[in-house]
């Protein structure tokens, strides 16, 4: 991905990959501690899914207000200023002496997400051709994905053998390493002009942008209905141990990745197609999962499809959101974060509704399968009300 974008672009774009490696980590390591973390604070395994509803509600809900806050600042020390966040609150959460002093920790974390996830797409889709900037967005994204392949399952390996709290200590690492990057790559630019609030805020009228945040809502929280829960449903259906759950969570960090650059390659003109077909093979894989998983290879291939559909999906909304969303370069790459983290929150609490009120994973899945087919009602009234000439220039 990122050899195709030259220069100096190609190095910023790398060192955002670094960061957004960290900061996936430190989002989803969590599902594959859930057990470890239950055990050692004294808290149920459906409570532990907090962890992840309440790092995403806080993206949701802290994101845009401070990206609207801190709008008119320059973009490289609100870069390094969210990393040094990241890093205390890592630190923050390897020290916790309680269930509740972790879950500030993971706010305090969240807290910086959106707006650094906004920051670094905006720079990312400003710098790249103009050929290459859904590649470039889908590379800001890559981070993320690779983290979900190699970090995650290393990390529930390393708390399952040693103990959860060496994976905060090991993302603080990293998020260090990452902010000195920062620090040495990322141009001290300043804007020609400054950013309109109002004139950004307007993208909320935007119908194009409502129509993709929609979808996110209402059709990408069903994959966290499952996935916030995969660990113990790969524990006791599948009966995997530690080995098995890290293999697990390797081959759907796979497919993650896999889905996120395949997906960044798509034209701009075709997202939305593409955009159903994902939805549509999402919605088979959730269907279908509790009944792959009853198996050894049929619980990693599981795992690999979901990844491979969750996460291709991924980059086809970004993408949407970002050229929709044009009036707005400052704010739109942090409401794309935001949303994303609002549908993992409900998709969290959904989930663990259901669980505290008897009912089997199975049925859990399946709701998240028809959660996302909401997602393909609303794609098909997007292909036909949207403004095609803003994805598509030759209609226009």
């Amino acid at each position: 991905m990122i050899k195709h974008i030259q220069g100096s672009a190609g190095i910023v774009l790398l060192v955002f990959m670094m960061c957004t490696f960290a900061i996936g980590m430190t989002e989803y390591v969590v599902t594959g501690l859930l057990t470890q973390i239950a055990g050692d604070l004294d808290v149920p395994v459906s409570t532990t899914g907090m962890l992840l509803s309440v790092y995403a509600i806080s993206v949701a809900v802290f994101g845009p207000v401070l990206r609207i806050l801190t709008i008119k600042l320059p973009v490289k020390p609100l870069l390094l200023s969210c990393m040094m966040v990241f890093v205390g609150s890592n630190v923050m959460a390897a020290l916790a002496p309680n269930f509740e002093v972790l879950l500030l920790a993971r706010l305090c974390s969240a807290a910086m997400h959106a707006p650094f996830f906004g920051l670094s797409m905006a720079v990312a889709f400003k710098m790249a051709a103009a050929s290459k900037k859904s590649q470039a967005l889908a590379a800001v994204n890559g981070g993320l994905t690779i983290s979900i392949m190699i970090g995650v399952p290393f990390g529930s390996y390393l708390g399952g053998m040693l103990d959860w709290r060496f994976v905060f200590w090991l993302v603080a690492i990293l998020g260090a390493v990452a902010l000195v990057g920062l620090l040495l790559a990322v141009p001290n630019e300043k804007p020609l002009q400054a950013p309109n609030i109002k004139k950004e805020l307007s993208v909320m009228k935007n119908k194009n942008v409502l129509l993709v945040i929609a979808i996110v809502l209402f059709g990408y929280s069903g994959v966290f209905t499952t996935y916030t829960f995969k660990e113990p449903i790969l524990r006791e259906i599948a009966g995997f141990g530690v080995t098995g759950v890290t293999f697990a969570l390797f081959a759907f960090g796979c497919g993650a990745v896999i889905g996120n650059f395949v997906s960044g390659r798509v034209r701009a003109e075709v997202l939305t197609g593409r955009l159903f077909f994902a939805l549509a093979s999402l919605c088979l894989v959730l269907g279908s999962f509790t009944f792959l998983v009853q198996w050894g290879p049929t619980a990693i291939l599981a795992g690999f499809l979901l990844g491979l559909c969750a996460f291709g999906t991924v980059p086809l909304l970004n993408a949407k959101m970002i050229i929709a969303g044009q009036e707005a370069p400052s704010l739109a790459g942090t409401i794309a974060a935001s949303a994303f983290n609002l549908s993992n929150a409900l998709g969290a609490v959904i989930g663990t509704f259901v669980l505290n009120n008897g009912a089997s994973f199975m049925v859990l899945t399946f709701i998240g399968a028809g959660i996302t087919i909401l997602g393909l009602i609303i794609t098909t009234v997007t292909n036909k009300i949207e403004d095609k000439e803003l994805f598509d220039p030759s209609l226009s």
